[in-house]
C-alpha cells in the first residue's frame, strides 16, 4: 500500500473521532509546551546571569582579605587589614596579564542635598575602576589621578542617588552634597547599571577618590578590596594566577602557608551560577518530560481502543489482500500523525506561553532552536514507541477471527 494512502487513511480515522483525537493529543501538546517553556525559562535565567556578571566587568578580578579568627573572635573581611599600598605597587610592577588596577574602600552613611537625604554607600576608588567595571559616565566627567593624589572632595553619583536627591530633575553637576557632614562636589553622573546577580542596586552608590574616603571619612591607610582587569577575557585565568603569586610575594608568605587574601574572577562566578541554572533547567525539563510520557501512554491507550473498535475493518482489509505490514504501518502512521500534530500545536502553545511569561511576569526567557527540535524529535519517538505495540497487535490479527468479531 502506498504511503500517501496510509496517511490519507490515518487522517480520515483521526477526523472521524475529532474530540477523542484532540484529547489524545492534549497530553502531547501540554508536554511539548511545558518542555519548551521550562527550557526557555532556564536558558533565559542563565543568559541573564551571564550578562549581569559580564556587565560588572567580564575580565574583572577581585582581591579581598580573608576573614581570620583572632583570640577566638571572628574578624570580618572589612576589618582585616591585609591590603596595602605595597600590594598596589607590587601589582603595578611589570604585570604580564593585568591591565587596570583600582583599590577600593567604602563607607555607609547619610547623603544630604538640601531637604532631601538618602542612606547610601560612598566608595573610594581609582579612575581606572570605571574601566574595570565597564561603567560609563552619562553626564559630566570622571575624577582624575590628580584628584586621588590631593584627596579631592569630588564625586560621581549613581542613578538612584540622582533620583532621590534631585527629584525635580535639576542637573546635579557642579552642586554640592554632604556625606557625614563633608561637602562633595558632583562632577559626573554614572550610567544606569541596575541590579546585580545578588539583587543589589548597583546605582545606589557614590564614587569618589580612594584617598578621600581613607583620609576624610575612615581615617585608614589600608584597602578593603582591590579590583583588577585582565588584558582580555581569555587571559583571566592566567591573570588570576599571576595576582596570587604577586600577592604571596608581597605578603612574604612562606611556601605551604595559606593565603591571607582571596582572588576571585568573574569566570568563577559565571561558572557557579550557570552550573546551578543548568541543573535547574534539566530538573524543569525532566518534570515537563513526564507530561510527554503521560501523553505517550494516552496515545497507546487510544490506539488499543481504536484497534479493538476497527477489528472488522482490519479483517476486511486483510481479506482483500492487505498484508500484516500494511496494517502495522496503517496504525503506526496514525499514532505518529497524532503525536506530530500534537507536537506542532505544542510548539505553538509553548512559544506563546513563553512570550506571555516574559510580557506579564517579566521573567527572562530564551527560546532555543535546540529545545524546539528536541521536543519535536521526542514527539516522533513517542508516536513510534507508544503506537508500535497496538499496531503490531492489529497486524497479527487473524483475518477470519477479525471478520467474526462483534
Amino acid at each position: 500500500m502506498k504511503l500517501t494512502n496510509l496517511f490519507r487513511i490515518a487522517w480520515r480515522a483521526i477526523f472521524r473521532n475529532k474530540m477523542r483525537s484532540f484529547l489524545t493529543m492534549l497530553g502531547i501538546i501540554i508536554g511539548v509546551a511545558a518542555v519548551i517553556s521550562m527550557i526557555a525559562i532556564g536558558q533565559g535565567s542563565k543568559q541573564s546571569i551571564q550578562s549581569q556578571i559580564a556587565g560588572m566587568g567580564s575580565n574583572m578580578i577581585t582581591i579581598r582579605p580573608i576573614s581570620n579568627v583572632m583570640g577566638g573572635v571572628h574578624v570580618d573581611n572589612a576589618s582585616v587589614q591585609s591590603l596595602t599600598e605595597d600590594d598596589i605597587l607590587a601589582l603595578k610592577k611589570q604585570p604580564e596579564y593585568l591591565k587596570d588596577i583600582s583599590p577600593s574602600v567604602s563607607a555607609r552613611g547619610q547623603v544630604i542635598n538640601g531637604s532631601f537625604n538618602w542612606n547610601t554607600t560612598m566608595q573610594g576608588v581609582y579612575p581606572e575602576f570605571l574601566t574595570i567595571r565597564s561603567w560609563l559616565v552619562q553626564d559630566g566627567s570622571p575624577f582624575t589621578t590628580r584628584d586621588v593624589k590631593s584627596a579631592a572632595k569630588v564625586c560621581l553619583i549613581g542613578q538612584t542617588i540622582l533620583t532621590n536627591l534631585f527629584p525635580d530633575g535639576d542637573s546635579p553637576l557642579g552642586k554640592n552634597i554632604r556625606f557625614k557632614n563633608i561637602p562633595f562636589k558632583i562632577i559626573g553622573v554614572l550610567a544606569k547599571k541596575g541590579e546585580n546577580t545578588f539583587g543589589q542596586d548597583q546605582d545606589d552608590v557614590i564614587l569618589t577618590p580612594v584617598s578621600t574616603v581613607q583620609k576624610r571619612i575612615l581615617a585608614i591607610t589600608t584597602y578593603q578590596n582591590i579590583f583588577l582587569s585582565a588584558i582580555n577575557e581569555e587571559s583571566t585565568e592566567n591573570a588570576s594566577l599571576e595576582v596570587q603569586q604577586i600577592m604571596r610575594k608581597s605578603h612574604n608568605l612562606p611556601v605551604g602557608t595559606d593565603d591571607d587574601f582571596s582572588v576571585r574572577t568573574q569566570a568563577e562566578l559565571i561558572s557557579t551560577f550557570t552550573a546551578t541554572s543548568s541543573i535547574l533547567t534539566i530538573l524543569l525539563a525532566v518534570i515537563a518530560g513526564i507530561s510527554l510520557l503521560v501523553g505517550g501512554i494516552g496515545i497507546m491507550n487510544i490506539m488499543y481502543v481504536s484497534v479493538t473498535e476497527r477489528t472488522k475493518e482490519i479483517g476486511l482489509r486483510m481479506s482483500i489482500g492487505a498484508s500484516g505490514a500494511d496494517i502495522l504501518w496503517q496504525f503506526l502512521i496514525e499514532a505518529i500523525v497524532i503525536s506530530i500534530t500534537g507536537g506542532i500545536l505544542g510548539v505553538i502553545f509553548g512559544i506563546t506561553t513563553t512570550k506571555l511569561v516574559t510580557y506579564f511576569i517579566h521573567w527572562p526567557t530564551l527560546i532555543t532552536t535546540s529545545s524546539v527540535v528536541l521536543s519535536f524529535m521526542v514527539c516522533f519517538v513517542t508516536g513510534v514507541f507508544f503506537g508500535y505495540y497496538p499496531a503490531l497487535k492489529a497486524s497479527r490479527l487473524d483475518p477470519i477471527e477479525a471478520l467474526r468479531y462483534e
